[in-house]
């Protein structure tokens, strides 16, 4: 076990992964890395903090090609844990939030048969619905809420204050007729976006 040490001090050549992300295409979209299963490798010194931006050892990633490329390989795992995900390597960064910021909502249609589209930071644009669920947790203190949808696999986009603005506009109250609970159809399923006081 040499080189453990090594692999816990997250001491990885980025060029390295750079280079292996991009043997995977052009960096746009997603990549198949549900079906990669490479043994891992430790941590990297990389963190997607709260407003979206990427920073590695401290300093922040400004070119939008490499986030997005890194963003394609992207997985988070059942242990709850976020890796950059090549066929050869396994290596977990650091998200302090969610992955991906949700800055646009368009809304077609209403009642059951609604669809919910988000667009990300990175130019994605997804549909919600059950394979892309939408969740809002509640602080239990201040009772502020922090809205999600999944973008892929268990990789999630926190909605920015306008677009969650936004989607409240088209909630309507579900459940029985005495709910407070405050909601929206997306893809044939009524998501719960917190009470009506």
């Amino acid at each position: 076990m040499a080189d453990s040490k090594q692999e816990r001090s997250g001491n990885f050549d980025l060029s390295e992964v750079i280079k292996a992300a991009k043997a995977q295409g052009d960096g746009k979209g997603e990549r198949p890395v549900d079906r990669w299963n490479p043994e891992y490798c430790g941590e990297m010194d990389m963190v997607i903090r709260t407003d979206g931006s990427w920073w590695h050892e401290g300093t922040r990633i400004t070119r939008q090609p490499m986030v997005e490329l890194f963003a394609s390989i992207l997985r988070k795992d059942a242990d709850g844990f976020t890796y950059l995900v090549t066929p050869v390597e396994k290596i977990k960064i650091e998200v302090e939030t969610a992955p991906f910021i949700a800055i646009r909502v368009d809304v077609e249609g209403d009642g059951v048969e609604q669809r919910v589209f988000f667009t990300t930071n990175l130019g994605e644009t997804v549909e919600a619905g059950p394979d892309r669920p939408i969740r809002v947790e509640i602080d239990p203190e201040s009772q502020e809420p922090t809205p999600f949808v999944t973008v892929r696999g268990r990789l999630e986009a926190l909605m920015t204050r306008p677009v969650f603005y936004e989607l409240v506009e088209h909630g309507i109250l579900g459940g029985s007729e005495d709910s407070n609970q405050l909601g929206i159809f997306a893809g044939g399923v009524f998501y719960e976006l917190g009470a009506i006081e």
